[in-house]
């Protein structure tokens, strides 16, 4: 968990100079920022955020912000019913749902989303199973296929693979293994036999011996609103003026990693400085020199202005409730808000 302390120094100056000012009326910029905590995976989609916290953006919306560190999208979404994070931007999953439904978090944005014209994410399956005869989507029947966990995003892919195969859902057997780290390595051993995940991990799995791409998730599923952005009902009912400056400050994040990673329209100077902030989160275990080059390949569009692609969202919220893994009269009104940025 890592707090950003230049707020503090900011707001600490403007305080002593104002004090010098008799009678001076005490304006908005220098009245105390809303501390919000942010919740984040180590991985390149999530970069918009950490973007805008480095470029200064959610400091000109008067936010001081926090990131919180998260292994799966599910306890991303129970920490932003619980009060212990303000915001977050991940996957949609059975767990978000049934939080809806309880009136405790909303969809306020769209972010990640699979493009035509961008590399996305990739079927994987391990060298074994390829040996075996695995060698495209629709010979998965009867095979093990890794997810974090019950009712997330990776399980929603692998049954949309199934439909389009033209094989039943229940012949992928689906495996929960918590965190990604251990999808990993489980695809790599062969205890598993198949994954789907972004391109800048699958690129890196596929160089070595032990992983094989077998397939593209934007040939099974249309125009897949990857990951959505979401907080607490909360926010949207009493606090609308906050939610409204985080957004602002997380487009501007994300016309920037646009720019950087995706359309690459910026400069080599300011690619660089933004690779340097995202490392700080993202493969920040390795050098700048291999960390740089995998967050650049992991990078697909994230929609500008946070626009949401409610059809995508709709269709996941049908998945679930038919595989009852959200309850059956969840509605879309209970699980978005599309009054913040443009639906489609």
């Amino acid at each position: 968990m890592i707090t950003t302390t230049r707020r503090t120094a900011l707001s600490m100056f403007a305080a002593t100079a104002l004090g010098l000012v008799a009678g001076a009326a005490l304006t908005p910029a220098a009245q105390a920022a809303d501390a919000i905590k942010i919740g984040i995976l180590s991985l390149t989609s999530h970069s918009p955020s950490i973007i805008a916290e480095g470029k200064g953006y959610f400091d000109e919306q008067d936010l001081d912000v926090e990131f919180v560190s998260f292994q799966a999208a599910q306890p991303m979404a129970v920490a932003i019913a619980s009060g212990d994070i303000d915001f977050g931007m991940t996957a949609i999953s059975g767990g978000l749902i049934s939080l809806a439904e309880k009136g405790a978090v909303r969809i306020i944005g769209g972010a990640l989303q699979e493009t035509p014209e961008i590399e996305g994410q990739k079927i994987l399956v391990s060298k074994a199973a390829h040996d075996a005869g695995v060698t495209s989507p629709d010979k998965l029947a009867g095979r093990s296929f890794g997810v974090t966990t019950q009712g997330s995003s990776f399980h929603y892919m692998a049954h949309k693979i199934a439909d389009k195969a033209g094989f039943d859902r229940s012949e992928l057997k689906i495996t929960p293994m918590q965190k990604v780290p251990a999808v990993i390595a489980a695809l790599k051993s062969g205890q598993i036999d198949a994954w789907s995940i972004v391109p800048n991990i699958a690129g890196a799995l596929t160089k070595g011996p032990e992983v094989v791409e077998i397939g593209k998730i934007s040939d099974y599923i249309d125009n897949y609103q990857v990951t959505t952005v979401f907080t607490s009902t909360r926010n949207v009912t009493d606090n609308r003026e906050l939610v409204t400056r985080f957004l602002a400050g997380l487009s501007k994040g994300i016309d920037d990693y646009n720019a950087a990673f995706v359309d690459k329209t910026m400069g080599a100077d300011d690619v660089a400085a933004i690779t340097g902030m995202v490392h700080q989160y993202v493969y920040a275990d390795q050098p700048i020199d291999k960390a740089g080059p995998r967050i650049a390949a992991g990078a697909m569009r994230i929609n500008s202005g946070a626009r949401l692609n409610v059809a995508s969202v709709e269709d996941q919220l049908k998945w679930f409730q038919s595989e009852k893994l959200a309850p059956e009269g969840v509605t879309m009104e209970d699980l978005v808000d599309t009054s913040f940025v443009e639906a489609y």
